[in-house]
């Protein structure tokens, strides 16, 4: 099943946080950039001092012991959240009419 997720993972390029059990340490923010036989690379990023490092790293499948990735986020400089009518109208979805609710 994790080696299913893990290529599905490395398809999208989606950003994810890495647990390595045999390490006892978080990679976050990364992307997993390459899945081949039970080795997954995962490229990420740093910051210490003012320095941003950039690194790639590549683990064993067995090493990971979970992923997790952000769904959505809500920015707190914008203090006025969009609600469903401020949505484009194509995306609203339309109250269904009464005569469906007799079927």
């Amino acid at each position: 099943m994790l080696h299913r997720k893990i290529y599905q993972l490395c398809q999208d390029g989606r950003e994810v946080c890495i647990y390595l059990r045999d390490q006892q340490r978080w990679i976050e923010g990364g992307c997993i950039v390459d899945f081949e036989g039970d080795i997954v690379t995962i490229r990420y990023e740093t910051e210490e001092d003012d320095e941003v490092s950039s690194w790639e790293e590549m683990v064993r499948l067995e090493s990971i012991g979970a992923v997790t990735q952000k769904l959505a986020s809500v920015s707190k400089t914008n203090s006025e959240i969009i609600v469903s009518e401020d949505c484009p109208e194509a995306e609203q979805i339309q109250p269904q009419s009464p005569e469906h609710d007799r079927d």
